[in-house]
């Protein structure tokens, strides 16, 4: 029998089954792939009470013998400066022209590493404005003494050579979660500075000096050593130079028994690249070359997968092994360059019998797995890797980069309309002043990159889209601009070198019409693809096949020293006031 509270129960599970169909068929039409937020990676921000807030601990293992697998850093990670404290470790690498500057990863066991922070955050600490790409910060040194830590880095002002117009600078904290001091500024007559705490209880900077004048004898990089008054932030009396070798830089010192080390990066950062050590029983020397040098190079060995081998530093375990730091870079298997840059790896060391140091296998040569220290894994949650951002939050993604200035409000919002990241267009792509792009490093050799962009342009002078960037020279961006004839369309800049840019085949698409474009780009090793979709389901290739290997540190000869990135980027070269709305951003490693 029928009653009517049965009749109203069936009119509600009706109404209930419309509006949920209804919901789906929204869904699908506002185009391009669904919010899923299981596949959201959210922020590393926990409770103190989660392992010191170092970040979330996904597994933990007890002691075994498996392998460090170099590198540990992957993608942009260069000139890696490594910390013990205690039973955690440390390591910073250098950004050049992006901000926020001097990243900062962390590790209990030297195997998993997890991204912990940028050090400079604020513009009073870093403001890059006007600096070209591959100038910025070089070569961050950490140390650690009496409950502080000491970062010490370079700001390459010039790519002029030898005049870089180079300053140092020294920050402080005493918690290295929650930020750092003002910039005290050193000197700037060299770069790539690095603290000493001798356990006499004096202090040195130990850093490149260069030298404008021709010099066959001694060529224009020399170690200059100085010492250092470590409360009042100031050097005490005259240095000296302790060290010449082949482009010598970034050097580290390391007292162990009775001997002076000096750490130092030889023969330029190119495939010659490598690591020497000397020694000295005074910290002013002389100093005598180790007879284990190089200690680490691959520059005569072109099938090793780790090239350009070199600068780094040593550190011992609280199990009492030795590990040093280096970095590195992977070719591509078809051309001799490295769209990833330079990344950071680690290998294990052993002293010989007279006191000298070298790998521990008895070789120079850089290894992909290295045998892990004698202590308990721990597994952190990385969300560096793959990743979808759908900018639900009120705050960006922390591995998020920009170039050269602060992320503001003035130019980017996650306020402005919910669930979408609003991007205010300023300067052209080749600026080096205010460019509006948020990008993230590129860490594999493989991976797709994919958005989606509302975006009404009035002109040429307009653009919004997906960009993959090396540096203002080379990059190539997938944009929505105006067409006097076609209106609103796709189309793909390229900018490679001293070539402004042309508008690749394939392209203008008409998107008129449309109000929001699934953008994708597809990366395998050399080649380059750029899509669009119109309904985030059927995509649709534009353009040619490029050439990935462009965006590389040696392409067209440069001296480059970063590495590819990708990401969303918005251009106004008229008013420097339109806007572009990006629903997500989505990184994912082959």
């Amino acid at each position: 029998m029928t009653t009517p509270i049965t009749e109203k129960l069936k009119c509600t599970i009706k109404s209930l089954a419309i509006m949920i169909l209804w919901c789906i068929f929204l869904l699908n039409a506002l185009g391009c792939k669904k919010k899923n937020h299981e596949q959201t990676i959210q922020s590393t921000k926990v409770p103190d009470s989660v392992n010191n807030s170092y970040g979330v601990i996904l597994e933990t293992k007890p002691a075994r013998t498996d392998s460090i697998n170099n590198p540990v850093l992957k993608g942009f990670n260069p000139d890696p400066s490594l910390l013990r404290v205690g039973e955690d470790y440390f390591m910073v690498t250098s950004t050049f022209q992006w901000w926020p500057g001097i990243a900062v990863y962390h590790s209990k066991d030297l195997v998993n590493w997890h991204f912990l922070n940028y050090a400079l955050t604020r513009k009073e600490q870093l403001d890059l404005t006007g600096i070209p790409g591959n100038a910025g910060i070089y070569a961050p040194q950490i140390s650690y003494h009496d409950g502080t830590f000491y970062l010490l880095y370079t700001i390459f002002r010039e790519s002029g050579w030898p005049f870089p117009d180079a300053d140092n600078y020294l920050v402080t904290t005493s918690d290295i979660r929650k930020g750092w001091s003002d910039p005290v500024l050193l000197h700037s007559s060299g770069i790539d500075p690095s603290l000493f705490h001798d356990d006499d209880g004096k202090t040195y900077i130990v850093y490149t000096q260069f030298d404008y004048l021709p010099r066959e004898d001694q060529g224009n990089q020399q170690i200059y050593l100085q010492e250092f008054d470590l409360a009042h932030k100031k050097f005490i009396g005259e240095g000296k130079i302790i060290y010449i070798g082949s482009i010598s830089e970034g050097p580290h010192l390391l007292k162990k028994d009775t001997y002076y080390h000096l750490i130092t990066a030889e023969g330029g950062t190119r495939f010659d690249h490598y690591m020497n050590s000397s020694r000295a029983k005074n910290i002013w020397g002389p100093f005598e070359q180790s007879p284990y040098n190089p200690i680490i190079t691959s520059r005569d060995k072109p099938k090793q997968l780790l090239q350009k081998a070199g600068h780094g530093n040593l550190i011992e375990t609280q199990t009492g092994e030795w590990y040093v730091s280096h970095l590195a870079a992977r070719t591509l298997p078809d051309k001799r360059k490295c769209p990833l840059g330079r990344e950071s790896s680690i290998q294990k060391i052993k002293w010989t019998k007279d006191g000298w140091f070298q790998l521990s296998n008895g070789s120079n040569a850089p290894l992909e797995k290295v045998q892990a220290p004698d202590i308990e894994e721990v597994v952190y949650q990385n969300p560096e890797r793959s990743m979808r951002d759908e900018f639900d939050g009120d705050t960006l993604q922390p591995f998020y980069l920009t170039l050269r200035t602060p992320f503001n409000d003035h130019w980017l919002s996650l306020k402005e309309r919910s669930g979408y990241l609003r991007m205010r267009g300023r300067q052209s792509p080749l600026g080096k002043y205010e460019t509006s792009i948020l990008a993230r490093k590129v860490q594999s050799f493989e991976y797709t990159a994919e958005t989606a962009v509302e975006f009404e342009p009035e002109n040429i002078m307009h653009m919004a889209g997906l960009t993959c960037y090396y540096d203002e020279h080379n990059f190539f961006y997938l944009n929505v601009s105006k067409h006097d004839s076609l209106g609103k369309v796709l189309s793909i800049l390229h900018v490679d070198g001293p070539s402004w840019g042309r508008t690749l085949e394939g392209s203008p698409v008409s998107i008129e019409g449309l109000k929001k474009v699934c953008l994708k780009v597809k990366v395998e090793y050399s080649n380059l693809q750029f899509y669009y979709s119109r309904n985030g389901k059927d995509w649709i290739p534009i353009g040619p096949v490029l050439d990935a290997s462009e965006l590389s540190d040696l392409h067209n000869g440069k001296w480059g020293f970063t590495g590819a990135m990708v990401g969303i980027l918005t251009t106004d070269m008229q008013f420097k006031s339109k806007t572009a709305d990006y629903d997500y951003f989505e990184y994912l490693e082959q």
